[in-house]
């Protein structure tokens, strides 16, 4: 579908709060969210709540210009897959034009805030994140190699890096720690979707690794990746952000990630299509809740460690 036919859809309803809200990502941000937070509280350098609290939001409405943006440019492929027809722009609720101006309004007005309320490097790292979500992933990566995801994960891993440039006024290697761990979570996480996804991406000409290498070898590589991500997971509970609280769930959550890759590394293609449907959905549910129990677990350690419980 083209750019102009997206355009001369009819808006059949006057679009509403919801549907402006929606072009933010929402649920994505909720992960931007929390990653930043506890990047920023992880830190060894107190900060004063009230620019927590500032930097924190400003973080948010960065993630949602993103979002705003990567729905602009991308209306065209969401028109077409199953799972995104009903987002705004492709259900004609908002225009290409009014989310291209929300996402870069909201761009230039998180960025600029950031780094007033907390410091400019945290600032322009904001604004390389955004950048590299929108022109290097979605206008680049995304719709030219199937390595699209391994390499544009990298937009989802900075926010814990930002939260902890918000405290610390730059990067450590527990930043890049925690920046490793979401680059490492992100292929496994989306190709299991697109696995039980089926020909959405097929469909609409995005070259995700099951629809250029095949499902077999996509099996092979989120095996190959979760093995990989359980090694820094693990890894980084001996750190300054771990501890025995972290270990322990590091250690209960990769084994159950690792059975799962497992689980769908030896399915083939005679396995029945709702038996396979069935691994690569449960592995994906867990892919959801691996990253925000990882963090959790690093939060209750900077937490607790002022009382004596967190950390080694």
């Amino acid at each position: 579908m083209s750019d102009a036919s997206i355009n001369t859809q009819v808006q059949t309803q006057e679009a509403g709060f919801g549907d402006y809200f929606a072009l933010l990502k929402p649920r994505v941000m909720s992960l931007v969210v929390f990653t930043a937070m506890v990047g920023l509280l992880a830190a060894p350098v107190d900060v004063h709540p009230m620019v927590a609290f500032a930097s924190i939001l400003f973080i948010a409405v960065g993630g949602g210009a993103s979002g705003a943006l990567n729905m602009w440019f991308d209306s065209d492929i969401d028109a077409v897959m199953k799972r995104t027809q009903g987002r705004p722009i492709p259900a004609g609720k908002v225009t290409r034009e009014e989310a291209f101006a929300i996402g870069i309004t909201l761009s230039v007005f998180s960025c600029v805030m950031l780094a007033l309320a907390a410091n400019i490097f945290a600032g322009l790292l904001l604004a390389f994140t955004i950048f590299f979500y929108v022109v290097i992933y979605t206008m680049w990566l995304k719709r030219w190699t199937p390595q699209n995801i391994v390499i544009g994960g990298a937009a989802g891993a900075f926010p814990p890096m930002i939260g902890w440039a918000v405290a610390t006024g730059g990067v450590s290697i527990e930043s890049i720690l925690m920046f490793t761990l979401t680059f490492m979570w992100t292929p496994p996480h989306f190709w299991a979707l697109c696995l039980f996804m089926k020909s959405d991406y097929k469909d609409a000409g995005v070259p995700m690794l099951h629809v250029t290498n095949g499902r077999r070898s996509t099996r092979n590589h989120i095996l190959v990746y979760t093995l990989l991500l359980a090694a820094v997971a693990i890894g980084m509970a001996f750190t300054g952000v771990g501890g025995p609280i972290y270990l322990t769930v590091a250690l209960v959550l990769n084994g159950l990630f690792v059975a799962g890759a497992i689980s769908i590394w030896r399915r083939d293609e005679e396995t029945s299509e709702a038996d396979g449907y069935k691994r690569e959905k449960s592995f994906f549910a867990l892919s959801l809740m691996y990253l925000f129990l990882h963090y959790g677990a690093i939060l209750a350690e900077a937490t607790l460690a002022p009382f004596g419980w967190g950390g080694w």
